[in-house]
């Protein structure tokens, strides 16, 4: 049973990543048809940003109170109705609306599964977990590439992995009686704990701080990349869907690399190559247009442990009882 768990969870964690890359990729032909200039893919970034912000904040009590299992099954639930909601849009406002439900189910799943593997898993199933939800982030791009190139337009795209999720959400559903049977070893240890008790835990606004860096670097390339090569690198629209998901495939392949030496290295050590890998990408990204491709894909790799080191050291920086709500924290960071 332990080992199927394991298995929902792998699955749980490609739902996670589907809808994440979705927006980028499809924006350079969205906004044309929505009569909005190309900033206004920030506006609906924010908007999910505020959503994910709020059900982290408050995932520690609905999981105390609902368990992991239930949370994860409405959290996927939404994200699909969300999806499926932007694939009907056909304005501006349409999209800002569907984007509510997209964020406060995103926040909640993010948070209750990190600190359920944070807690129950070692360090290398943290890493190919998360190098799970890289295969979402890579698929969905790939997904909406196709349905531009083949002339079928975003809104198939969206409804395409609208279904998808749907289907995710199913199987998650069926195995709701699996969440009721934790690890007898680590069973739920976290309390609610408010948030000015959080930060007056050393160390916690530093951790704060270093997520929200990590966190704005990795939305910037997955909202912003697709739209880059297409305006600054002149790359066409539906090639630059497919091109976006570079950056995705260099983390997904740099959280299968880190999973084999996470345990043996630690996590400190992993950030810290981490940053150093991202810095060698971001300069190829500023000096040409092939030099880009191969900085998205770098980024990529650098950004690969750092997540999943920082969730995964939590329950040890701060304590088991206190994990849940921190990573809620770290999550709306």
């Amino acid at each position: 049973m332990y080992s199927l768990l394991l298995a929902l969870i792998y699955l749980a964690f490609i739902s996670l990543g589907l809808p994440d890359s979705l927006l980028g990729s499809a924006w350079p032909s969205m906004y044309p048809e929505l009569c909005v200039p190309v900033s206004y893919g920030g506006v609906v970034s924010m908007i999910i940003a505020c959503g994910t912000v709020i059900s982290s904040l408050n995932t520690n009590r609905v999981v105390t109170r609902f368990g992991t299992g239930l949370v994860t099954t409405i959290s996927v639930l939404m994200t699909a109705i969300a999806l499926f909601g932007f694939s009907f849009s056909r304005s501006f406002w349409m999209l800002c609306l569907w984007a509510i439900p997209y964020g406060l189910g995103a926040g909640a799943v993010d948070a209750a599964l990190n600190n359920f593997v944070a807690l129950n898993y070692a360090s290398r199933h943290m890493n190919w977990l998360h190098c799970f939800w890289g295969v979402g982030a890579t698929v969905s791009p790939y997904v909406m590439g196709y349905c531009l190139t083949q002339g079928l337009g975003w809104h198939s795209g969206y409804r395409s992995i609208s279904v998808i999720q749907f289907f995710i959400m199913a199987i998650i559903f069926m195995s709701l009686p699996l969440w009721k049977r934790p690890n007898p070893q680590t069973s739920s240890l976290s309390k609610p704990l408010s948030l000015p008790e959080a930060l007056k835990i050393r160390g916690v606004k530093f951790v704060l701080i270093a997520f929200f860096s990590y966190l704005v670097l990795e939305l910037t390339a997955s909202l912003w990349a697709s739209s880059y090569l297409v305006e600054f690198r002149g790359i066409h629209p539906q090639i630059a869907a497919k091109f976006a998901s570079l950056f995705f495939i260099g983390i997904t392949f740099g959280r299968f690399l880190s999973g084999f030496v996470a345990d043996r290295i630690g996590d400190k050590l992993l950030i810290r190559f981490g940053i150093a890998v991202i810095i060698a990408g971001i300069v190829l990204l500023g000096i040409s247009g092939t030099a880009a491709l191969a900085g998205l894909v770098i980024i990529g790799l650098g950004c690969a442990p750092i997540y999943p080191a920082i969730i995964h050291s939590t329950p040890a920086n701060f304590g088991q009882e206190n994990s849940q709500a921190i990573i809620g924290i770290q999550m709306a960071s």
